[in-house]
C-alpha cells in the first residue's frame, strides 16, 4: 500500500475495490479493516445487538469481496458501502420479522433555526445524549448517526438509506428538536 498511500481515502478505497475485483485476499483484507469499525457501529445503531450487528458486516463484506468489481464510482466508496450495510440491515430484521421502518415523516419542514444544535453542543454528559438518542424514533436514530457520526452529507445520506433527500432533511428537523426537547428535560441545557 505504500505507494497508494499518498492517495485521498476514497482513492485508496476504490484502488483497494480493484485489487479486490481480481480476487486480492490481501486488498480485502485492508479494506476490511479500514472499514469494519465504521460499518458496524452503523449497523450496531440500528440494530442494538451485538451478535446480529456481527453478522450483517460479515455479510457486508462478503458482498463487498463479490461486488468488487460492479463497483462503478457513481457514489463515493463509503456511500456504496454502508448502502450496502443498510440493506443488509433490512433483510435481517425481515428475515427476524422485526419492523424495518418506523415513525412517519411530515412534508414540510420548518427551516427556521432549532436550539437543537446548541443544546447537544453544550451537553456536558455523553449519558444524556445517548439516552435522548435512544429516545429518537429508528429512521431519526439513522440519520443523526450517519450525520453527525458518519459526518456525511444529506445528499449522501439519502443514497445509503434509498429515500429523498428532503426526507433525509425532515427527519433531521425533527431529531434535532426532539434531542434539544430531551436536553432540556434532562437538565442538559446549553
Amino acid at each position: 500500500m505504500n505507494g497508494e498511500s499518498a492517495l485521498a481515502p476514497d482513492a485508496e478505497d476504490t484502488a483497494l475495490l480493484a485489487r479486490i475485483a481480481t480476487g486480492s485476499e490481501a486488498a480485502m483484507g485492508v479494506f476490511y479493516h479500514r472499514h469494519e469499525a465504521r460499518v458496524y457501529a452503523f449497523v450496531m445503531q440500528r440494530l442494538g445487538n451485538a451478535a446480529d450487528a456481527a453478522e450483517v458486516l460479515n455479510e457486508v463484506m462478503l458482498e463487498v469481496w463479490r461486488s468488487a468489481k460492479h463497483f462503478a464510482g457513481r457514489a463515493k466508496v463509503t456511500t456504496w458501502l454502508l448502502g450496502i450495510a443498510h440493506n443488509r440491515s433490512i433483510d435481517l430484521l425481515r428475515r427476524r420479522g422485526r419492523r424495518a421502518a418506523d415513525s412517519l415523516d411530515f412534508d414540510v419542514v420548518d427551516d427556521r433555526p432549532d436550539p437543537g444544535p446548541a443544546a447537544v453542543a453544550h451537553a456536558q454528559n455523553g449519558e444524556y445524549i445517548r439516552r435522548c438518542m435512544h429516545g429518537l424514533p429508528e429512521a431519526q436514530r439513522q440519520v443523526v448517526h450517519l450525520t453527525f457520526f458518519e459526518d456525511l452529507p444529506y445528499g449522501e445520506i439519502a443514497e445509503i438509506l434509498s429515500i429523498p433527500e428532503g426526507t433525509v432533511k425532515t427527519r433531521m428537523f425533527h431529531a434535532r428538536k426532539a434531542l434539544a426537547q430531551c436536553l432540556e428535560q434532562l437538565g442538559a441545557r446549553p
